[in-house]
């Protein structure tokens, strides 16, 4: 805990950032579960009131800091939901006052450790992550894949690295519990791709008049030139392509959204079988 007379004499944006740093630490351990000592909570109050009288705070800031002092009385800590609320949401007005915009990475992970033996997934259900540039995107398609059942991903070379700082911050401990590996195409012809296949890609099959399989490969493309044409010539030759209908002027997804968008529909059609 940096003492207020120290915080006192940073400047401002340093100040604000190492209060905010304060609050996430507190609201780390408390998504832990670990409850805070009554002198760690004293001194988070202590800190909002230090904030509160700030020239340079909106009006919005200084109602949320103040609403949140008289919530929360010195001498009776909230229930820890309550306290993870007013935390979080004081820690990002005070990053956005620093000009720092959220990233995945700053969000904590509330969910805990995952543990593999209680993980459910449809065998056969597998992905093909051709050239997914952005660490973000892979991280985020880890996520979904491990949510929806997905047994095991496949990525091509080019593909972004998972263990990547910001993939797997994305993807939220999903890294380590779903199973994957790298695989060129011409690799995955003589194995995965061999079997049944499919590709999420423009000129398909519409969504919800597709049949997903029980068993397959999805292939998914590059986010800016999508499935390459030696992989459509497999899954053309397969079970086909599946497109998500688009009403808007833009007409196209993120590779990511598109991707959970399938990926639930592939999962809701095997959990009415299974």
């Amino acid at each position: 805990m940096i003492p207020l007379y120290k915080l006192e004499k940073f400047p401002r944006s340093l100040r604000l950032r190492k209060i905010a740093k304060t609050f996430g630490e507190a609201e780390y351990r408390l998504s832990m579960g670990i409850d805070l000592s009554l002198e760690d909570y004293r001194y988070l109050v202590q800190v909002m009131e230090f904030l509160m009288p700030d020239p340079d705070f909106s009006p919005e800031i200084v109602q949320v800091i103040g609403e949140a002092l008289k919530t929360l009385p010195i001498l009776c800590p909230p229930q820890r939901q309550d306290l993870i609320r007013v935390l979080n949401t004081i820690r990002h007005l005070l990053l956005s006052e620093t000009g720092k915009t959220p990233a995945d990475w700053d969000f904590i992970d509330y969910t805990g450790t995952l543990d593999p033996e209680k993980r459910r997934c449809f065998p056969g259900m597998r992905v093909y992550l051709e050239d997914i540039r952005s660490p973000f995107n892979v991280g985020a398609m880890f996520r979904t894949a491990e949510s929806f059942g997905v047994e095991k991903i496949f990525l091509s070379p080019w593909c972004a690295d998972p263990n990547h700082p910001r993939a797997a911050r994305t993807a939220m401990g999903c890294v380590s519990v779903l199973g994957w590996e790298r695989l060129s195409l011409d690799e995955g012809r003589e194995g995965i791709l061999e079997g049944p296949c499919f590709a999420l890609e423009t000129g398909g099959t519409r969504l919800e008049d597709f049949t997903f399989p029980l068993k397959a490969t999805l292939i998914v493309g590059s986010e800016e030139l999508g499935v390459s044409p030696e992989a459509l010539a497999l899954a053309d030759a397969s079970l086909g392509r599946v497109s998500i209908p688009t009403y808007g002027t833009k007409g196209s997804l993120n590779a990511s959204v598109a991707f959970g968008i399938a990926i639930q529909s592939w999962a809701a059609a095997l959990a009415n079988v299974h």
